[in-house]
């Protein structure tokens, strides 16, 4: 059993089972789970993996509720929000061009954002898994910026040298990048 802390952030680019991937595999490794979703995010997975309710039955991880914390992601005092709260990393998944466009430049009008912003201040991990394709020249300066201040961007954008069968073995390749 793990005593790592993750904070995961979600937001509105294409890639809902990335997000129920990553959560099922953190928590089956024993990591504790804190959870924000943008208005966004919350649309993304409900039009893509059907999900009605971001907790543990609507994300399938029911038997883990005990290490998943759900926030609002307009609650800017939640705890994962403060640098006092200690964790081991925050990955944002999709990381949308807006959410890295609003870290890039200090933005934090939401609880993703805000967390980010901590977790950079803190120099812990963050890796912003991105999600949208073609990149504008705004999207590399910021890509470039958050790196600067000690992010990973991690594009999903997965191999095929491993000879995927299944999305799923896709999506397999990718959250085992992000986890490591």
């Amino acid at each position: 059993m793990s005593d790592k802390k993750i904070v995961v952030g979600v937001t509105g680019a294409s890639g809902a089972p990335y997000v129920v991937r990553l959560i099922r595999v953190l928590l089956e490794s024993g990591v504790e789970v804190h959870l924000a979703v943008s208005t966004l995010g919350r649309r993304l997975l409900f039009e893509e993996c059907a999900i009605h309710d971001v907790d543990g039955t609507g994300l399938g991880v029911s038997e883990f509720s005990d290490r998943l914390f759900v926030y609002n992601n307009r609650d800017l005092g939640a705890r994962v929000a403060s640098g006092t709260f200690l964790h081991d990393g925050m990955i944002i998944i999709p990381c949308s061009s807006n959410t890295l466009g609003a870290i890039a430049s200090g933005i934090t009008n939401t609880l993703v954002q805000r967390a980010a912003a901590v977790t950079l201040k803190e120099r812990r991990q963050l890796v912003l898994a991105h999600r949208e394709t073609p990149l504008s020249p705004i999207d590399l300066k910021n890509m470039n910026t958050v790196t600067d201040a000690g992010a990973i961007v991690a594009p999903l954008s997965p191999g095929f040298y491993m000879t995927p069968t299944s999305i799923n073995d896709l999506v397999d390749f990718m959250v085992g990048k992000l986890v490591d």
